[in-house]
């Protein structure tokens, strides 16, 4: 039995930055989530991401109008995605070494995202087969839908 299905045993799990530091490779200025608020094993995630005006893509993403790129948004995505998978494979003796997005289909960019704004990437999966992932994505402000889109993942365990 993996790790998180100890951890929720059918409730939902969570993950603080210090656990999302233990199972993503990335950090800032490129980590993109700043915490998991609900785990369902490895089936479906809500990830937080609250967009500070201090980051550095807002010096060219635009002076003078702040807009999230919409990219980050689909790296956003992925990165929660992403943490649930290696916290669903992760045991003592197996761990993730990297997680590669592969793939993205179906994306949409609804409304812009703003300093000030916290978005909510809603993850449910999709499929799973071996090392690769398929999962569907919702980013969300305040309920609002802004952006969508499928995501497919790697993980490398060796």
């Amino acid at each position: 039995m993996s790790e998180a299905a100890r951890d929720t045993n059918g409730e939902l799990g969570t993950a603080d930055i210090q656990k999302l530091l233990e199972l993503l490779p990335h950090r800032y200025p490129f980590l993109m989530i700043d915490r998991i608020v609900e785990i369902d094993r490895d089936e479906s995630c809500v990830g937080i991401k609250n967009v500070t005006v201090n980051e550095p893509q807002f010096m060219g993403h635009f002076p003078g109008l702040p807009v999230f790129p919409g990219v980050l948004l689909i790296e956003g995505m992925a990165q929660t995605a992403g943490a649930i998978c290696c916290r669903h494979i992760q045991t003592d003796e197996l761990r993730t070494k990297q997680v590669f997005f592969m793939t993205i289909d179906k994306c949409k960019f609804r409304k812009p995202v703003t300093p000030g704004d916290q978005v909510r990437f809603h993850m449910k999966k999709m499929n799973h087969r071996r090392t690769m992932w398929w999962f569907r994505g919702e980013a969300r402000v305040e309920g609002t839908l802004v952006a969508e889109a499928e995501i497919g993942a790697m993980l490398v365990t060796e």
